[in-house]
């Protein structure tokens, strides 16, 4: 088993191959300049490597690009294993990011509360408090012998 450091070292050493050959190397239409490598993640044994990307486009666009990834998996694991140098390379698994769709939700649950918050902030102006400004009860300050404040 490899230690956590050589495991990283070779992650980021396939994100950036990955990168630039889907970048330079296959004349894949399916996969142009909109598919983005996000992260790589490799197991403790160096045998097996999870490549997460994203597509910048639809659906259709997205189907596209993970189908493109899968035909031109065989080119990508030759071309990593001859820069990483190492005794098994690692066969790679595209899966796509989830990052976009989790931050668009997180975007549109944002948006809400900032509505709320306006609604709210439109309610309260002009209004008045139920108990008056000041809503605690002071102890009298003068008190007669009788017990009636005087005023």
């Amino acid at each position: 088993m490899a230690d956590n450091a050589r495991a990283k070292r070779l992650a980021d050493l396939i994100r950036e191959v990955v990168a630039q050959k889907l970048q330079r190397g296959i004349k894949d239409p399916r996969l142009g300049s909109h598919v983005t490598i996000t992260d790589t993640r490799v197991t403790g044994d160096l045998r097996e490597a999870t490549v997460f990307y994203t597509v910048y486009g639809d659906d259709e666009e997205r189907k596209a690009a993970a189908a493109g990834l899968e035909s031109a998996k065989g080119i990508l694991r030759s071309e990593v294993g001859r820069a990483a140098g190492v005794k098994f390379t690692p066969t790679l698994t595209f899966v796509a990011d989830a990052l976009p769709d989790t931050a668009r939700t997180i975007e549109d649950l944002l948006d809400k509360a900032r509505q709320s918050d306006q609604k709210v902030r439109e309610a309260a102006t002009g209004a008045t408090y139920a108990a008056g400004a000041d809503p605690y009860k002071k102890p009298a300050e003068d008190t007669d012998t009788d017990g009636d404040a005087t005023e």
